[in-house]
């Protein structure tokens, strides 16, 4: 079995983790010898082999890699939306076995409700969950606030900008405090300024709320600005080439965090793993 080689890792946290009362020595998600294969027409594929990765609770993590190489299907067995061909996928320490709704998951679209004011895009998350009205507007408003979206509650989608979208979509999937946060290219399709604006929020949002964060992307300076660590997949088959430590302070400044050597060092290294011939991502 291929391993990954890693560079240097914190030590975890043994103390109580921010989500109140579990070990941190208990990863939030375990990945434990996985792989994934599948039947086409006309073939077998095998989308992920020997997949090993632990996430602390309250981490950051980053994936990225070719197109193709299985970052999506790992978001999908976290979530139980998939089932390993072997190895076990674990969650606080159980293990995965189906559709998991405890888990905030969000896409590269919003998704939204075209005839629902923001609001209540939002609160739909509570009505598919039967959350206590009460509790359910409470934490509408308090992530309303937390992502500037203040002002603009009962404006329809169409008469949102695509930022002000994938706002709505973090609140709608952060409603019911899930202990971890599944995120597929959810900046993609925004403009690059946008997108700046949108990794400095999430930045902030990660640290204010605590959760646990697994985010696909393309993006290579995307992933090193927002991860603690950033996980490098290999073409297909996927399996993990090398998990970097970034080595930044938790609260980012974007300009700041651009010229930083730590920065400039861990873009470089996985351009070169991922053989990028350019500084484009």
């Amino acid at each position: 079995m291929t391993m990954p080689r890693n560079t240097t890792v914190r030590e975890p946290d043994v103390t109580n983790d921010r989500q109140g009362g579990r070990s941190a020595t208990t990863p939030a998600v375990g990945i434990k010898d996985v792989a994934v294969r599948f039947r086409t027409k006309n073939r077998d594929v095998t989308a992920l082999t020997d997949v090993d990765l632990d996430v602390r609770a309250g981490e950051f993590v980053a994936i990225v890699g070719p197109s193709g190489c299985g970052k999506s299907t790992l978001l999908k067995l976290v979530a139980g939306l998939l089932k390993p061909s072997t190895g076990d996928v674990l969650l606080g320490g159980e293990r995965v076995q189906g559709p998991r709704h405890d888990i905030g998951y969000v896409f590269q679209r919003a998704a939204l409700l075209e005839w629902r004011s923001a609001r209540r895009n939002i609160l739909l998350q509570a009505e598919m969950r039967k959350m206590p009205a009460e509790l359910g507007r409470r934490r509408a408003d308090e992530l309303i606030a937390m992502t500037g979206l203040s002002g603009f509650e009962d404006a329809l989608p169409h008469e949102l900008s695509g930022g002000m979208q994938q706002r709505v979509a973090l609140c709608r999937a952060l409603l019911h405090e899930p202990p971890v946060l599944l995120m597929d290219e959810p900046f993609g399709a925004l403009d690059a300024l946008t997108r700046e604006q949108m990794n400095t929020e999430l930045n902030r949002i990660w640290r204010e709320t605590g959760t646990t964060v697994l985010l696909v992307t393309h993006s290579i300076s995307e992933a090193c600005y927002l991860a603690d660590r950033v996980v490098v997949m290999s073409a297909r088959p996927g399996t993990i080439t090398e998990i970097i430590d970034v080595g930044l302070p938790a609260e980012r400044d974007y300009t700041d965090t651009m010229g930083r050597p730590e920065f400039r060092e861990a873009t470089t290294h996985i351009r070169g793993l991922l053989g990028a011939a350019s500084a484009q991502d």
